[in-house]
């Protein structure tokens, strides 16, 4: 009997390290939504382009890119981020951004069931803004 309260009486040391089990599946949980939900973000702007044989111009920078929809909805692109826009919207952008550097490329792309009137109206728009170079986009033709 004696060695049962002897036993009772003895102190357990408290634990001084950290449990990192729980922290592993929070992260494990974490990584697996971030890789289910990283081919959901879509960019850039769904189009049909037209296609050409001219060759592939080398950029040393992203450039601007002013896109067409076939719905006739403008998105401006900077730095990977497309956002909806007007005309007013994107002269006064891209033409700020063209005063600071008048090497940026200004690319416009346009959906090839668009009319023709809406890309000619964002390139004299551009070109009111200041910009010396506008560039069109085209996919590749089909061997």
């Amino acid at each position: 009997m004696a060695q049962v309260l002897h036993r009772n009486k003895r102190r357990r040391r408290a634990m001084s390290e950290i449990n990192v089990v729980p922290y592993i599946d929070v992260m494990l949980v974490l990584l697996i939504i971030f890789m289910a939900t990283a081919p959901l973000m879509n960019l850039g702007v769904e189009m049909q382009l037209p296609q050409s044989d001219a060759k592939q111009v080398e950029q040393q920078k992203d450039p601007i890119m002013v896109e067409l929809d076939a719905k006739g909805d403008m998105y401006l692109t900077l730095e990977g981020v497309a956002e909806l826009t007007d005309l007013e919207t994107m002269a006064a952008k891209v033409g700020a951004i063209v005063r600071r550097n008048p090497e940026v490329a200004v690319m416009i792309g346009a959906d090839k069931r668009i009319d023709y009137g809406r890309v000619y109206d964002a390139m004299t728009t551009l070109q009111n803004a200041g910009v010396v170079k506008v560039g069109l986009i085209s996919e590749p033709k089909a061997p």
